[in-house]
């Protein structure tokens, strides 16, 4: 199993991930606003995608949305094939997609809006924080796109503060973040340093 960025080779699979997607949220009943193909693809180009492969097949899928002049950057349509479900396949494309955008927008807030309670446990790990709508983007093109979920009426009459979905914010210049990331580092560094000295001591018998 294979978890790459997305580029113009994987354009063929727009359609299934459409598909897909478009799947789930009908299982669900709640969440996941439609992409078509063609938005997809366009997300492929921009390097803005994360895609991961079983050998040729597709197997799951994630992109990233930019927002607010770049103030804001949010990780959507996080998909996993059926076939593919229950393996942890979630989190490694959850976990790259989110590497991938600290990497190539570092100044720029991560938030999400999701209903599901995996994804939400994967954002906390990962260092989100719950916060109300307020606390996220008010670029109105961002908010038109829950347009094709079917909660979206939910969402106008309560002036986008809330909905079904739960905002969560990963904020770069937080004191908390940076010392979850410097404690992170820490311990591979520890880790790191183990390993080496076990070859080390292996080296010399």
């Amino acid at each position: 199993m294979k978890v790459v960025i997305a580029d113009r080779s994987h354009i063929k699979y727009a359609e299934i991930i459409s598909e897909t997607i478009a799947e789930s949220a009908a299982v669900r009943g709640t969440g996941i606003a439609r992409r078509t193909p063609e938005y997809i693809a366009t997300k492929m180009e921009n390097g803005n995608a994360v895609i991961a492969l079983d050998g040729d097949k597709f197997a799951g899928f994630c992109y990233i949305e930019k927002w607010g002049h770049g103030k804001f950057v949010a990780n959507s349509g996080l998909i996993v094939h059926p076939n593919y479900r229950g393996g942890g396949l979630a989190k490694q494309i959850k976990h790259k997609i989110f590497a991938h955008s600290r990497a190539k927008f570092p100044e720029a807030k991560v938030f999400s809006i999701t209903t599901g309670l995996a994804v939400m446990k994967m954002n906390s790990d990962l260092g989100y924080k719950p916060v109300p709508f307020s606390e996220l983007t008010d670029d109105p093109t961002f908010w038109d796109g829950c347009q094709t979920c079917k909660n979206y009426d939910v969402l106008t009459r309560t002036n986008r503060k809330m909905c079904l979905c739960t905002g969560m914010l990963y904020d770069t210049k937080s004191k908390e973040n940076s010392k979850h990331k410097l404690i992170k580092e820490k311990v591979f560094n520890r880790l790191k340093h183990i390993k080496e000295t076990m070859f080390l001591k292996r080296d010399k018998k």
